[in-house]
C-alpha cells in the first residue's frame, strides 16, 4: 500500500504561514478601514450556499470554477463560493434593502475548481467593494478610485489600468443578426484574438457594414488615441456604441486628472465576463504578475433574480497576488518577559501589550524562546525593558 503524504495539500491550494498572515491580516485591516472612511458598509456573505444563489444563469464560467456538494440537512445542490460579488447583490436586493445608492465592502476567501493562471492560487482572498443604485458615471469612476487606492494600500505605486465597454460589441452583435452559434463561436474567438476566426464569422452577417466593424474591433485598442480611431472606423454603429465611446472618453479624462501617473490602455475587444458585465469593464496589473490583480466593472440589472434590479459597479482585488510583490512584514522583536505571577509583573506585561509589544512571557519549563531580543528585568524595584 503506498504511503501517504498526510502533509501534501492540493495542487493551487497553500497554507499561509505567520510572516505572510500578518502580512495579509494587516492588509485586510488597513484596506477595511479605507473603505469604511469613503462610507462603504461591511458584509461578511457564507462560504457555501445553495448553488442557484450563487450561480446566476447568465455566467456559465463561473458555474465551472465553482465546487458543488449535496446538502446532507436539504439534498439541495450546494457550492463554495467561487465569487463574492454575487452574495452581496443578493444582500443589496434582499437581506439589506436601503433606498438610494448602497456601498457595501468585504474581505475574505474564494475557492475555484482550476486556478485563472497557471501560478494562480486556487483559494486566493479576496477584498472588494461594490456601489448598487447609480447608473451614472461617477459611481463607475468612484469604484475605480477605490480600486486604485486599495493597490496603492499595498505599497505598489505602478499600476497599470486596462479599460473596455462590453456595451460596444453587445450592440455591433445586436445589429450583425448573428445565429446563437455564430454568437457563441464570435465571442471564443475574440476572447483569443483570433481574427482570421472573427472575419470568419462575421461573414455570415448580411450587413457587411456591421460586419466590418465588428472585425475592426480586434484591433481597436492601445493608449487614449484609439478612441480617436474608435469613433472614425465606427461612426456608422448603432448609437448606443458612440455613447460608450464617449463614455470611455469621459472616465479616462477622470483619470488623467486623479491618477496622472496611472497608465491607461483601452481595448474594445476586451470582453471578460461578456456575460455578466454590462457596460464599463476594468483591470488593474502590476510589474511581477501575469495576470490582473484587481478587476471589476459594471453589472447592472445582477439582483433582478433576487426580486430587486438596480445598476451595480463593483471591483474585486486579489490579496494574495498583491502582496506576493511586497516585502514580507517585518514584525518587531518580541520582549521575553520571566515566568511568575508578580501583580508588578503581570501589570508591566499588559502595559507593554496595550502599548502595541509583542510579549512572550517564559514557560517555566521550555526555557526561553529564540526569537527575542530584548527583555523585560527588574531593576531597582521597577520592570523594564534593556537588550538581551
Amino acid at each position: 500500500m503506498a504511503k501517504i503524504n498526510r502533509w501534501l495539500l492540493p495542487e493551487g491550494v497553500e497554507e499561509i504561514l505567520p510572516r505572510q498572515a500578518w502580512q495579509i491580516e494587516q492588509f485586510r485591516r488597513r484596506v477595511l478601514d479605507i473603505y469604511r472612511s469613503w462610507g462603504y458598509e461591511l458584509v461578511i456573505p457564507p462560504l457555501i450556499e445553495y448553488s442557484e444563489s450563487l450561480l446566476l444563469e447568465s455566467d456559465s464560467d463561473m458555474d465551472l470554477q465553482s465546487f458543488k456538494l449535496t446538502d446532507q440537512l436539504s439534498g439541495r445542490t450546494m457550492a463554495l463560493r467561487a465569487d463574492i460579488t454575487p452574495q452581496t447583490a443578493r444582500i443589496d436586493a434582499h437581506s439589506w434593502q436601503q433606498e438610494g445608492p448602497t456601498r457595501l465592502c468585504y474581505a475574505g476567501t474564494v475557492v475555484h475548481t482550476k486556478p485563472k493562471s497557471q501560478l494562480a492560487s486556487r483559494v486566493p482572498i479576496e477584498v472588494g467593494a461594490e456601489l448598487y443604485g447609480d447608473a451614472s458615471i461617477h459611481s463607475d469612476a468612484e469604484i475605480i478610485s477605490l480600486m486604485l487606492t486599495t493597490i496603492h494600500a499595498a505599497g505598489i505605486e505602478r499600476v497599470f489600468l486596462d479599460l473596455g465597454h462590453v456595451g460596444i460589441y453587445s450592440s455591433l452583435v445586436k445589429a450583425a443578426g448573428l445565429s446563437s452559434a455564430a454568437q457563441a463561436a464570435l465571442l471564443d474567438a475574440f476572447d483569443r484574438k483570433a481574427k482570421p476566426e472573427v472575419a470568419a464569422i462575421v461573414a455570415e452577417s448580411e450587413d457587411k457594414a456591421v460586419a466590418a466593424m465588428l472585425l475592426a474591433l480586434v484591433d481597436l485598442n492601445g493608449d487614449i488615441s484609439i478612441l480617436s480611431d474608435a469613433r472614425e472606423k465606427l461612426a456608422n454603429a448603432p448609437a448606443s456604441v458612440l455613447v460608450a465611446i464617449d463614455y470611455l472618453q469621459a472616465v479616462v479624462a477622470g483619470l488623467e486628472k486623479h491618477f496622472p501617473n496611472t497608465p491607461v490602455h483601452i481595448d474594445l475587444a476586451e470582453l471578460r465576463g461578456y456575460r455578466y458585465h454590462t457596460g464599463l469593464v476594468f483591470a488593474a496589473y502590476i510589474n511581477g504578475v501575469g495576470h490582473a490583480v484587481a478587476n471589476g466593472g459594471r453589472y447592472d440589472g445582477i439582483g433582478a433574480v433576487f426580486g430587486r434590479a438596480r445598476p451595480a459597479t463593483g471591483f474585486s482585488a486579489n490579496v494574495k497576488a498583491l502582496l506576493a510583490q511586497c516585502g514580507q512584514v517585518q514584525e518587531g522583536d518580541v520582549i521575553l518577559a520571566p515566568a511568575g505571577d508578580d501583580d508588578d509583573l503581570i501589570k508591566a506585561i499588559l502595559a507593554l501589550r496595550e502599548s502595541g509589544e509583542r510579549v512572550v512571557q517564559i514557560l517555566p519549563e521550555a526555557g526561553a524562546p529564540a526569537n527575542g531580543k530584548r527583555q523585560l528585568v527588574k531593576e531597582e524595584g521597577v520592570w523594564q525593558v534593556k537588550a538581551c
